[in-house]
């Protein structure tokens, strides 16, 4: 594809200084931390809904999956939109939706307006990861993206681990609408300071949207994760269709939609790129982050669940055992970062999916008399095997493409992320479903006993899994990257 009306440097679309993509990349981190804290910051607030709303856990659990899902269907549009769009544009439309989701949520007279406000959000969050990716891989070079990225890791691993904190600190004194109260003029501050600095510093070209493949990736990523979630509800009694039906419906139009790109591929139609996994680097990174990602966002749905429901914690109590391994997600990832610029990948993932798994391990052992001072430590070292993880993955995925290719990895890389993350939201509470519902079934169990048979049982799977997260750990390579030296950014 041939660029048109390309805008690459500031100076085509303001009199400002054009070399300033420091201060656009700042701001695009620090908008995209606040959208993407809105991710899990629902997680301590459910059971405090599921009593103000009536509603149940495999309900409730909406809130957090429609956010992740509505990311995972608008996601894979971003490459075109990026392709299509100036980057200033894009950043005001995220913005935008975002802000107006967050006062939709807030002034919400119930669950049904409250998730209509939560999709509207993740438009808006939808738009901002792949633009921060893209833009920080066309104007930062290649050797220095490791502490880039590094950066970028405290807004996609830790904004989600902190949420339930930040909604814990919240809930402690005001009621659950609070926690949309605050980030609006949060929001708006970011969107003054976008009017003052941000700067279109990628190219745009002329490329067709096909709504086909629009089409078939919402119902591909839709059917999947709402046939997921339907598990847990009709283990509860609660399904609203049979559970095989989305399953089935989205595993066709996801073969259908893998068609279509690779029918439309080499053309400015395509929607995403599968080319990208031809590149192998690429491709093991991509599956590691999913399990990662699923991982991340499994722990954070079971966590606050565990420590309320039975271990009998409040609602700021709970917010605060889930701080320190926020914290230290945050310290270690610009140094990881700065850690993978020297060594690479493999010498950091491969240790750090080894503590990853025996974290796993350890919160299978969680029972109903677990102190709490133990919960804490595990989560602590999930953290740390999760820090050496997502940096160094993310860097060598991106990292390996060619720069024509930047968009659709971006976006393919975000979409896989969230559709992980809803995956492990909703498999995750099915686990616990599943687990609760057949201990009550043996009879003389407690619900709290039950709760926490279930959630030993989610956990005890995903301990499983982490093995062979290890041995695809030993096959990541740091990339050679295939594209010409990005431009130094200041």
């Amino acid at each position: 594809m041939v660029a048109t009306g390309t805008v690459p440097t500031a100076s085509s679309s303001s009199s400002r200084p054009a070399a300033r993509p420091g201060a656009v990349i700042a701001l695009l981190v620090v908008a995209a931390f606040v959208v993407i804290l809105n991710e899990t910051i629902m997680g301590v607030a459910l059971p405090e809904l599921m009593r103000e709303l009536d509603i149940t856990a495999a309900t409730a659990q909406w809130l957090t999956t429609a956010f992740l899902l509505t990311m995972a269907v608008v996601i894979p549009v971003t490459g075109f939109l990026i392709q299509r769009f100036p980057l200033r544009s894009l950043f005001f439309a995220a913005m935008g939706l975002f802000t107006l989701g967050t006062v939709v949520a807030a002034v919400a007279p119930g669950f049904g307006v409250l998730l209509v406000g939560r999709v509207v959000q993740a438009s808006g969050t939808a738009i901002m990861i792949p633009l921060l990716f893209t833009t920080v891989l066309n104007v930062v070079p290649a050797h220095r993206r490791g502490r880039m990225m590094g950066l970028i890791s405290i807004v996609i691993s830790v904004a989600p681990a902190v949420g339930p904190t930040v909604s814990g600190l919240i809930l402690s004194v005001f009621p659950w609408r609070a926690m949309f109260i605050v980030m609006i003029p949060i929001a708006l501050v970011a969107i003054a300071l976008g009017a003052r600095w941000v700067r279109n510093l990628t190219d745009t070209a002329r490329v067709t949207l096909d709504v086909l493949s629009v089409v078939l990736s919402a119902v591909a990523f839709g059917g999947i994760i709402f046939g997921l979630s339907s598990i847990g509800e009709a283990a509860g009694g609660h399904a609203v269709v049979p559970v095989w039906i989305p399953l089935v419906l989205g595993a066709v139009a996801l073969a259908a939609f893998v068609v279509r790109q690779l029918r439309l591929a080499g053309t400015d139609r395509v929607l995403l790129d599968l080319g990208v996994f031809r590149h192998s680097t690429f491709s093991i990174a991509v599956v590691l982050v999913v399990v990662a990602m699923t991982t991340l966002f499994g722990v954070l749905i079971l966590l606050p669940l565990y420590l309320q429901n039975v271990l009998g914690l409040g609602t700021l109590p709970t917010g605060l055992m889930l701080l320190p391994g926020g914290l230290l997600m945050g310290l270690m990832a610009p140094i990881v970062g700065n850690l993978f610029d020297r060594f690479g990948a493999r010498p950091l993932v491969l240790p750090g999916s080894i503590v990853a798994s025996l974290a796993l391990w350890g919160f299978a052992t969680l029972s109903a008399s677990t102190p709490v001072g133990l919960v804490v430590a595990v989560h602590c070292l999930l953290s740390l095997g999760l820090a050496f993880m997502f940096t160094p993955l993310m860097t060598s995925a991106l990292g390996s493409l060619p720069r024509p290719l930047y968009p659709h990895g971006s976006a393919i890389v975000s979409t896989v992320q969230q559709l992980a993350g809803a995956a492990g939201t909703a498999v995750f509470v099915t686990l616990m479903t599943v687990g609760s519902a057949s201990a009550l079934a043996d009879g003389g169990t407690s619900t709290v006993d039950a709760t926490a048979s279930g959630i030993h049982s989610a956990f005890f799977t995903a301990a499983c899994l982490s093995l062979a997260v290890i041995v695809l750990a030993a096959f990541v390579r740091t990339p050679t990257p295939a594209s010409a030296p990005a431009p130094t950014a200041h």
